[in-house]
């Protein structure tokens, strides 16, 4: 049985400007379905985040300002959440070691668990590819792809062990993950599924998330040295910059349609904006301390932050 809880209107924070091109608005999350990990927006606008501490999956409509909380079910710690090409809201389950996905219509919660054989995966992120496949991280040292359709499912040992995190697919289709704990990327064969490990300029850099741009280049975010770093599959190369300030921590990365690349700084409590072709930084500090930007999606003219460390979600709206 699915539990729904419905919260009043909140009320909605007061938008405000913070640069020339961008304006934001937050909105205050309820008390028991808090701590948003992950942010998903799809193409009607609903937003969707992971309450992971409350095992529940958060609804709101940003023009009313509405949430709903969805129960995921017993055990459930819900990390990472993304919109299906269903239109569904899909999520790695740390708690429930399962890939769950929730009917955006019904609300009905249905778990696709991983092999008991593989033991806990510790769930992080997931993406689809263009056969409607959900591939998918977990950091004891295992990725994976689910095939809905079929239900037929396929976990792999990732090459270093430890460490899967972020995910990601590009334009063209291939998929890419980051391994925080393995200091790297690796591009995975759809096929077969065996992941060739590519190293990053930097050792020890802490590959955390990643992102693809229009022409399939690969943004990765290094979290222990606070580099933002472009991987061109074409050419093989890479390119490193670090960002502002003094000892940053680069956690999430997100690019948006402009090419336009975003990343949250731990150090600085701020978002970051990255032009790679002025390859000029913007910082947009929060006006909360601890925002704990874990994770950014987003749309065409809106990038969605959850702050998990103030309990809100915030959009970034671009001019």
């Amino acid at each position: 049985m699915v539990r729904v809880l419905v919260t009043a209107l909140l009320a909605l924070l007061a938008v405000s400007t913070v640069s020339a091109d961008v304006v934001s608005q937050s909105f205050a999350l309820p008390s028991g379905g808090g701590y948003p990990h992950d942010v998903a927006v799809g193409g009607d606008g609903i937003v969707w985040y992971t309450a992971q501490r409350d095992g529940q999956l958060g609804r709101l409509e940003p023009v009313r300002g509405k949430i709903e909380l969805i129960a995921l079910g017993r055990g459930s710690a819900p990390h990472g959440v993304i919109v299906g090409p269903d239109g569904a809201p899909w999520i790695t389950d740390g708690g429930a070691n399962a890939i769950v996905r929730v009917d955006p219509a019904t609300r009905e919660v249905r778990r696709w668990p991983l092999p008991e054989a593989r033991g806990y995966a510790n769930l992080n992120t997931a993406t689809f590819d263009k056969r409607g496949r959900i591939w998918f991280t977990g950091q004891s040292g295992v990725y994976g792809r689910l095939d809905p359709r079929t239900g037929e499912m396929k976990v792999w040992d990732a090459p270093r062990g430890r460490g899967p995190y972020g995910i990601a697919t590009t334009r063209e289709g291939d998929v890419y993950y980051a391994s925080l704990a393995g200091n790297h990327i690796a591009r995975v064969d759809l096929e077969s599924g065996a992941a060739t490990v590519i190293e990053p300029p930097t050792r020890g850099q802490g590959a955390r998330r990643v992102w693809s741009d229009s022409s399939g280049r690969i943004w990765v975010s290094e979290w222990n040295v606070g580099n933002v770093s472009r991987y061109d599959a074409k050419s093989g190369t890479w390119k490193t910059w670090r960002l502002p300030g003094e000892s940053p921590r680069a956690y999430a990365v997100y690019v948006d349609d402009a090419d336009m690349v975003w990343l949250s700084d731990w150090t600085a409590n701020a978002i970051v904006r990255f032009d790679p072709k002025r390859e000029k930084f913007d910082v947009f500090p929060s006006d909360r301390r601890g925002a704990n930007v874990r994770q950014i999606l987003g749309r065409t003219g809106e990038i969605w932050i959850p702050e998990s460390g103030t309990d809100r979600l915030v959009v970034l709206r671009t001019k």
